[in-house]
């Protein structure tokens, strides 16, 4: 898994690419926690995501449950393709709102 760190307008926006899975779900928390600490908008872009596992999701589930506990917000743009139906079929959809783009954010 790559994760990569941009900005966009006022939100925080980590890019991730490759597998979410129980090996690299740790490394995702250990990087968006501190980030969401420091800026309660956080965008968790997808365009290169290739496979997300129940532990990825997890990490999803906390990361949203910390944002609304500070007052803050974790959104998701370009789910497509088996993570899409991952998200879905596990119903953590209902917790996120989801964009088509970065760009398309408020």
């Amino acid at each position: 898994m790559e994760i990569k760190e941009m900005s966009h307008n006022e939100w925080k926006v980590l890019s991730i690419a490759g597998r979410l899975d129980t090996q690299t779900a740790p490394e995702l928390e250990a990087k968006s926690v501190p980030l969401l600490d420091g800026n309660p908008k956080m965008v968790l872009e997808f365009s290169q995501l290739q496979y997300i596992s129940s532990a990825g999701l997890r990490v999803l589930l906390m990361l949203a449950k910390k944002a609304k506990a500070i007052g803050g917000t974790v959104v998701l743009s370009n789910v497509d393709g088996m993570v899409q139906e991952v998200i879905e079929e596990s119903g953590i959809d209902s917790f996120f709102t989801i964009y088509d783009s970065v760009e398309s954010l408020p």
